[in-house]
């Protein structure tokens, strides 16, 4: 409980008084922890593998169409879409050799969500293995770290990948098995709201580089990389990433796998990265 509490602490848009939610409300003061340094980090470079599809300052987009905390559901007219995409893109946050956060306007909202609850599994993952644990697996909102075997099958962990067309009845399209990897998923299809007025579905999805809800046929991603934060923001880029850059990206990297559902009509497609 009290790594939570520390991680919560330092990476929550969710707590008012949070590390993170004062950097957004422009306090420059705040000190930031080794945890926010890690996940800053691992951002950036996520941020170039991905040419910008993967962006944490895509925080003031996902607000104002209503998919942050706490916000009600508002389309976004393109001149304001325009404006929130000036302070929209990770080049314009520095972290300075004292561990403050500088951004180019106090109105950049920064938002590790894509990948702090990958974070969140490895350091949990990691203080299991110091105090002598060899076999675990580890859960949180399906982010998902195994090392070691099963104890109940004396085999590798075996995880299933849910459908996202299920209804009430849960189904599957794949198991597959993680001998010390994490797997991390991420869809649209639970994550929507719908205007009352027009029924316009918006998926959950922004893209940073155009500003706009992305409406696309990839219904959910899953990503297996030797960490769960890797593959938590992976998952995430390759939603919004058109599914052909992000297959040719994902097969130039060694380390990485992915699995994309897709909405065929009436069908859906399960297509795999090579090395899957």
């Amino acid at each position: 409980d009290s790594l939570f509490d520390v991680l919560n602490q330092s990476l929550s848009t969710y707590l008012p008084q949070s590390d993170i939610s004062r950097i957004n409300r422009g306090d420059t003061s705040v000190v930031v922890d080794e945890h926010f340094k890690l996940v800053f980090e691992k951002s950036t470079e996520i941020w170039r593998s991905t040419g910008g599809y993967f962006d944490p300052t895509v925080g003031a987009l996902v607000n104002a169409y209503g998919f942050g905390p706490g916000a009600p559901l508002n389309p976004v007219s393109p001149k304001e879409k325009d404006s929130l995409l000036l302070i929209t893109g990770w080049q314009k946050v520095k972290l300075r050799d004292d561990n403050t956060v500088e951004k180019e306007s106090p109105y950049i909202f920064i938002d590790f969500n894509a990948l702090a609850k990958g974070y969140v599994v490895d350091v949990i993952g990691n203080f299991l293995q110091k105090i002598g644990a060899q076999d675990l697996m580890v859960e949180i909102g399906g982010e998902i770290v195994a090392k070691g075997l099963s104890p109940k099958t004396q085999q590798a962990w075996k995880i299933a990948i849910d459908d996202p067309r299920q209804e009430e009845q849960r189904q599957f399209i794949q198991t597959l098995s993680l001998n010390n990897q994490a797997l991390a998923s991420s869809g649209n299809y639970r994550k929507y709201r719908i205007d009352p007025n027009t029924g316009e579905r918006f998926v959950h999805s922004i893209n940073p580089l155009t500003g706009s809800a992305l409406k696309t046929n990839i219904l959910s991603t899953s990503v297996r990389a030797p960490d769960c934060m890797t593959a938590d923001a992976w998952a995430t880029a390759l939603m919004v990433m058109p599914l052909e850059k992000g297959k040719t990206l994902v097969d130039d990297y060694s380390h990485l796998e992915a699995l994309w559902t897709v909405a065929d009509e009436d069908n859906l497609l399960v297509i795999e990265s090579k090395n899957w």
